[in-house]
């Protein structure tokens, strides 16, 4: 009688693996476009609204609240502040979606 020594062929389940991931990393890459996320600082001239014990409050052209600590100015006055806003509303990111999701709906 004679033996057969038979050799079974394993998936290749590391490489396809290897392959998924790096495919989703690109998707997430392109999809979320994370340097959309990372702060950046912004300087510009706001009008004071309101006096508080933290200092004056103002509100930007981005929509964001921004609080001056030292400032000796009344309320009406403009000045310039600096504070850190996403990228993505400095670049227009969101005007870009805005404009893509109005195509698609009906």
């Amino acid at each position: 009688m004679q033996k057969t020594n038979q050799i079974e062929k394993k998936s290749p389940v590391v490489p396809v693996i290897a392959l998924m991931a790096g495919g989703l990393a690109v998707m997430l890459v392109l999809l979320l476009t994370p340097w959309n996320f990372v702060p950046v600082q912004v300087t510009e001239d706001i009008t004071v609204l309101a006096i508080t014990e933290h200092g004056c409050v103002g509100e930007s052209q981005y929509g964001v609240s921004v609080v001056v600590s030292e400032c000796g100015v009344k309320v009406g006055d403009v000045i310039s502040a600096s504070f850190y806003v996403p990228a993505m509303e400095v670049n227009g990111f969101y005007d870009k979606v805005h404009e893509r999701i109005a195509v698609i709906e009906p």
